[in-house]
């Protein structure tokens, strides 16, 4: 076999360590990927120490609950049917008339992630264009 002459330049590249990289990336994201349920994936909205009560007669307020019962307004409504949460949301938004109603959505820090999804899905499409999120305040003390 012939390395050729000298000063000949190398021209080809090994790409056997670069193939055995990529399979063992491979395996490992095989075994990982079953772990991850994204569904199950829990929320950490931020804390807040000193925020302004909001007026809930000028607004919407959803409490979310940590095992995902859902209050709108103070009332319970059925979590299992997002259909019903966005009726509910867009019946408060019709009776104040209003165009841009606020949202506060009090999520508690043990929410799930889809829980949280699911209502601000609902909430836009009832038409809710301001929305925020916060979670239940914890004292320090």
């Amino acid at each position: 076999m012939s390395m050729g002459a000298a000063g000949d330049e190398f021209t080809e590249i090994n790409v056997t360590p670069l193939t055995d990289v990529f399979l063992v990336l491979l395996v490992i994201m095989i075994l990982i990927a079953p772990l991850i349920d994204k569904s199950d994936l829990k929320i950490k909205p931020p804390e807040t120490k000193n925020a302004k009560k909001v007026d809930e007669t000028k607004g919407v307020s959803i409490d979310i609950d940590k095992e995902g019962q859902i209050a709108i307004n103070g009332t319970f409504v059925d979590a299992k049917d997002p259909a019903v949460i966005q009726q509910k949301i867009a019946a408060i938004v019709a009776k104040m008339g209003d165009k841009e109603v606020p949202c506060t959505l009090n999520a508690d820090g043990d929410t799930k992630e889809r829980a949280v999804v699911e209502v601000m899905t609902a909430a836009a499409a009832a038409g809710i264009k301001k929305m925020r999120v916060a979670t239940v305040q914890q004292s320090n003390f």
